[in-house]
């Protein structure tokens, strides 16, 4: 997918990329930190139907919502063939026992036998986390093991 930057003078830069459909959408960042998601009308790229501003944790959700997912569903094409083994992902919950605590501090591997890969923060991935990995709320774990110890990851992160 080709990802178009348009400098805005005196604004700050524009992101986008054209869709199946024909609609281009987007992010404007401007120069005083504000960032907007955009989407343009089919017949008229220039033209914006929707104008949405997004403050950094909702930038933060929305990149993991979209980036996460493609990481599992590859993953889960990678274990296809492997018997019992499962992918999913598990959020940090914002104000929870593990919200700026670190992947030691959750004893997944050793409580659940589940093996986090990946995090996801933001627009970034971060693959294979140490366990001094400081975790921070609305980051999805990206996990693999057996569809119990998942069940029993999803317990300990949401419990404690």
């Amino acid at each position: 997918m080709h990802v178009e930057v348009t400098p805005l003078p005196g604004i700050g830069t524009r992101q986008d990329f054209q869709t199946r459909s024909g609609r281009r959408i987007g992010i404007v960042s401007y120069r005083d930190g504000r960032h907007e998601l955009i989407v343009s009308k089919t017949d008229d790229p220039d033209a914006c139907v929707a104008s949405i501003p997004l403050v950094p944790e909702e930038i933060s959700t929305l990149a993991s919502l979209l980036g996460a997912p493609q990481l599992v569903n590859h993953l889960e094409r990678q274990h296809a063939e492997v018997s019992g083994i499962s992918t999913a992902q598990l959020p940090i919950t914002p104000g929870s026992r593990f919200d700026g605590g670190t992947l030691g501090d959750t004893e997944l591997r050793t409580r659940t036998g589940v093996s986090v890969v990946a995090v996801m923060r933001a627009a970034a991935a971060h693959p294979s986390p140490t366990p001094d990995f400081r975790f921070v709320g609305g980051d999805l774990l990206v996990v693999v093991g057996t569809p119990d110890g998942i069940s029993k990851a999803a317990e300990r992160l949401d419990r404690g």
